[in-house]
């Protein structure tokens, strides 16, 4: 279905759309550069609003969209830079809760519909989570339509007040550029060389070093890996505050564990690996879950958040906290090539039912065509 005649019709300028990103979330900023990408294919006007290397990270500007630097939440002058970047805006689209406040307070007194779509569920204790509650309830109550990436996340728009509360899950962006190396095997051979699991299973962890990762609960895990032979090689992906507190646990335990950093080649990472290893506390639509499906490698992934409504029967699903289930889940895998082959075949079939980047972009787009049918012509 061809949306590119409904934004340009005799008389009628083209739509103008803001996207405002909060830039820390990886996922919601890949997700809006394949937004951007398919909205400016279809004859829409887009400007991203995001901090200024995410343009040089994300590339939106390299897909046709304006690329406007507004800084991150915390600073004072990002309400004033939005403010202006909105100022001829037919609708505005916030992806998170901290881009929908701001982008609130920068539509004050302006009556622009307000999208807003919720990627992950907020995680806060005590006085913070009554914080976080007042939040959630303020962008919910003030945007047009909460798009929730899971159903999950639109029962918590909805019980938060919001008068229309969507599902529409993310497609996951193909990866840019797309790395087919011309000899899978050698590849997936030469990356573990580099990781040093040769002739050892290689077990794989991507995401920020915080504690809603779970990755104590993981390496409490990786203890009980030690026993096995040969020893598997667990290797974490990414970079954040706890780096020092896992890193002296390894050492001082003698775990097999390899701390790499933040890479820019997860997927050749992930690859490579046996099994794919989730422990988060509740995502909605992890970007690991679905590229170890996509790629054929068998996951294990904490029972927590939406994460079974993602993956269905296609990954070892543990309770959250659960170190030993963990550990067991991941040695039965390990010892069953049998299992492997069967997770890798369902993980298929399930990749199959997400939606693809075009249809994301269908959804997003009929939604703004809703809330703006009644514009003035230009």
């Amino acid at each position: 279905m061809s949306h590119v005649s409904s934004h340009s019709p005799t008389g009628q300028s083209p739509l103008r759309t803001v996207q405002v990103l909060g830039g820390s979330s990886a996922s919601s900023s890949a997700h809006v550069r394949s937004l951007a990408s398919g909205l400016v294919a279809r004859g829409v006007r887009v400007t991203v609003c995001a901090p200024a290397g995410a343009d040089r990270a994300y590339g939106f500007s390299g897909v046709g969209a304006r690329h406007v630097a507004v800084p991150r939440s915390g600073d004072p002058a990002a309400v004033s830079a939005l403010r202006t970047a909105c100022a001829d805006a037919d609708l505005v689209h916030a992806h998170g809760l901290h881009a929908a406040l701001r982008s609130i307070l920068a539509l004050s007194g302006r009556r622009v519909p307000l999208v807003v779509t919720w990627h992950t569920p907020a995680d806060a204790e005590g006085a913070r989570a009554r914080l976080l509650r007042l939040l959630e309830r303020r962008v919910a109550r003030a945007a047009s339509v909460v798009l929730g990436t899971s159903s999950g996340l639109v029962d918590r728009a909805r019980s938060r007040g919001a008068r229309d509360a969507r599902l529409a899950a993310v497609a996951l962006p193909a990866p840019r550029p797309p790395a087919e190396p011309a000899d899978p095997d050698r590849f997936r051979h030469k990356t573990r060389a580099e990781l040093g699991s040769t002739g050892r299973p290689l077990l794989m962890a991507v995401g920020s070093l915080d504690r809603h990762r779970g990755y104590d609960t993981l390496l409490d895990a990786a203890r009980a890996w030690c026993r096995l032979d040969p020893v598997p090689l667990l290797v974490i992906a990414g970079e954040g505050p706890l780096r020092p507190v896992l890193q002296r646990r390894i050492e001082e335990e003698e775990l097999p564990v390899r701390l790499v950093g933040r890479r820019d080649d997860v997927a050749e990472l992930l690859a490579a690996a046996d099994v794919a290893l989730l422990t988060g506390r509740g995502e909605a639509r992890s970007v690991l879950a679905q590229e170890a499906l996509h790629a054929g490698v068998p996951l294990v992934a904490t029972a927590a958040g939406d994460v079974a409504e993602l993956v269905g029967d296609a990954a070892e699903l543990v309770p959250r906290d659960d170190a030993r289930a963990l550990a067991d889940a991941v040695t039965r895998l390990l010892a069953d090539p049998a299992r492997q082959d069967e997770l890798r075949e369902r993980g298929a079939r399930q990749a199959a039912t997400w939606p693809t980047e075009d249809e994301t972009v269908a959804q997003v787009l009929s939604v703004y065509d809703e809330l703006t049918q009644t514009r003035p012509p230009g």
